[in-house]
């Protein structure tokens, strides 16, 4: 048994049916990151210049054959040279100008016809107007995510690959703030499907999954 397997009982995610305050038993403070706004912009450029570096396996025999180019995986795109310029006549708005650097893979074929990758960057120049709010204790923070997709493309240089390719920027104003939300408290957790059998834990069999959070009791006055 799973969430969505064999399961029926209420307490649990999914759809809503019926009235959406049912079941609602307490409001509960949660920290997370909050989106105060966010904007995508897609270009398709032509004559990328992608350096090739760290080539895998080492030294493959030129001439190369292009054949894709994607983001790297597990890395993320960095910014650098961020400015936030308040629009005078909304200073709620700003104009936010920002570099950011996407990492790239890149893949070939040698002169043998065997595959092989090599590590890139690619840098855009973003100014775009979006919704700022005033300062405060919390700060803001401007986070962007590069995408950057190849198919076409030619082995130029050594070490160099002239691409064609789509890039997208999703770019977002964020906090990490406090908020107090509704909630139907926690889930019942059902038993897995098919697990195998295992003795019972001594001395946590009895404990409950998730700690009480309702307050017991009085504070005596000081």
């Amino acid at each position: 048994m799973s969430f969505y397997i064999n399961n029926t009982n209420p307490n649990r995610p999914g759809p809503i049916c019926g009235n959406v305050t049912n079941g609602i038993c307490e409001k509960i403070l949660i920290q997370t990151t909050k989106v105060f706004d966010a904007c995508v912009c897609s270009t398709t450029e032509t004559g990328i210049v992608l350096t090739g570096t760290d080539f895998f396996p080492a030294n493959p025999v030129q001439p190369l054959t292009y054949v894709s180019a994607e983001n790297t995986q597990g890395q993320s795109a960095t910014i650098s040279d961020l400015v936030i310029d308040r629009l005078e006549s909304c200073p709620n708005y700003a104009n936010v100008s920002f570099t950011l650097t996407i990492p790239v893979t890149i893949t070939y074929s040698d002169a043998t016809g065997a595959l092989g990758s090599a590590l890139s960057t690619i840098t855009v120049t973003k100014s775009v107007i979006l919704f700022v709010p005033q300062p405060a204790l919390a700060p803001i923070d401007i986070v962007a995510t590069g995408i950057f997709s190849s198919r076409i493309g030619s082995f130029t240089a050594p070490n160099i690959f002239t691409v064609t390719g789509c890039i997208q920027v999703i770019v977002r104003v964020v906090s990490v703030v406090d908020v107090l939300v509704p909630s139907y408290g926690y889930p019942v957790l059902p038993p897995c499907k098919q697990a195998p059998q295992q003795s019972a834990c001594p001395g946590l069999s009895d404990l409950p999954i998730y700690p009480t959070a309702t307050a017991v009791g009085t504070i005596p006055q000081i």
